[in-house]
């Protein structure tokens, strides 16, 4: 089987596309084979792109645990990366069918290559039984959230997979390993949730860390820097053009207004490419 390593700010996944080979059996158990940093390729999931009938081709996500997503912010990137530059769709505007539905990139083309991408995110999702969540409020904005004794403020929306944000004072020292996985798996949350603690810095900047549902701690999570834009407007902490810092570099990102698509641009790099045996 043939495969192409791609991050998008360090938020790495193994790429296989179907467009010239056959796609294998068993997607989840593959996902936890060739995502072991130790024994396999190495990476936060499998990221599987096929022709489509709706878009120039499709990205479906699997976690290193070997559950699907329904989308990956920084995996859309790629995927549009790999369509351009290996022939698929060698175009500055490509279409992307997602979970979430079909997603319009724009990229930023030097020498022949896509360097950066700006994704069209579409509209978030902000009903609670949609994202989905039984905590109070539609959305729930700053919902009280006790988690062993420790209390939190908790902000939750989908941007076609659900987003927990906590606000912290210093993301850096705050014990993401910890309370992470407890807001994922909480019964608040019934199809578990993507957990991002944000640090504002000022109107237009904020730092963030993110524990990913059925991946752990990552460098980077696209739908959840969206969804930290969000949050920041719905809690008054923040304005509508931001740059997010993640650990693995810098995504921007821009809500124009209310009822709007979130917009995100970030890079996208190739690895390296290989072939993993049948």
């Amino acid at each position: 089987m043939k495969f192409t390593k791609m991050h998008g700010l360090g938020n790495d996944y193994v790429y296989v596309s179907t467009f010239d080979q056959k796609e294998p059996a068993d997607l989840g158990a593959l996902a936890i084979a060739v995502s072991d940093r130790h024994f396999g390729i190495g990476s936060d999931g499998l990221i599987m792109i096929t022709p489509s009938e709706r878009a120039d081709a499709r990205m479906r996500m699997f976690n290193t645990d070997g559950t699907e997503g329904e989308m990956c912010g920084n995996g859309v990137r790629c995927v549009a990366k790999y369509v351009h530059d290996h022939g698929i769709a060698p175009r500055p505007r490509v279409t992307i069918e997602t979970g979430r539905g079909v997603l319009t990139l724009d990229l930023e083309v030097e020498g022949g290559k896509a360097r950066r991408v700006r994704v069209d995110m579409q509209t978030p999702i902000l009903q609670a039984a949609k994202i989905p969540t039984t905590l109070p409020g539609e959305p729930p904005i700053d919902a009280p959230l006790t988690i062993e004794g420790h209390p939190l403020g908790v902000t939750a929306v989908s941007m076609g997979n659900p987003h927990a944000v906590v606000y912290v004072d210093d993301v850096t020292r705050f014990p993401v390993e910890r309370f992470g996985p407890l807001l994922e798996n909480h019964v608040t949350f019934p199809k578990r949730v993507n957990v991002h603690f944000a640090e504002v810095v000022g109107p237009g900047e904020v730092r963030m860390r993110t524990w990913e549902r059925g991946s752990g701690i990552t460098l980077a999570c696209g739908t959840g820097a969206c969804a930290v834009c969000v949050a920041g407007i719905l809690t008054g902490r923040t304005g509508r053009k931001i740059i997010a810092h993640l650990p693995g570099g810098d995504l921007e990102l821009e809500w124009p207004g209310d009822g709007q698509s979130v917009f995100m641009t970030g890079p996208a790099t190739e690895v390296f490419s290989g072939e993993w045996p049948d």
